[in-house]
């Protein structure tokens, strides 16, 4: 199963567009940080990723404020057929507090 889950924050976005088929898409650089323990030991962590958003989530995905911490839900892909790179895809996101 394709199943990705990230804690991140929108650290810029592009302006929505629309494919072919008139579907409205948004894409973004998320930004996770965080400590993460690998063999016994405290490691940082801190990367940013491209993200999509497409159809009716891409609408609450281009409100969303920037730097705010957010839940991202989706499933990675390649960036297009030929290339390597892969793409985060969101399918849904919400407010994120390190209590929950």
């Amino acid at each position: 199963m394709n199943q990705f889950h990230l804690i991140a924050s929108i650290a810029e976005r592009d302006v929505m567009r629309y494919t072919p088929a008139g579907i409205p898409i948004v894409s973004a650089t998320l930004r996770h940080v965080s400590e993460q323990i690998e063999a016994g030991i405290p490691r940082q962590i801190e990367f940013e990723m491209i993200a999509v958003a497409a159809g009716e989530i891409s609408g609450r995905f281009n409100q969303a404020e920037l730097g705010v911490m957010f839940a991202f839900t989706g499933f990675l892909a390649r960036k297009n057929r030929n290339s390597k790179s892969l793409v985060f895809h969101v399918t849904d996101f919400g407010a994120y507090s390190p209590d929950h």
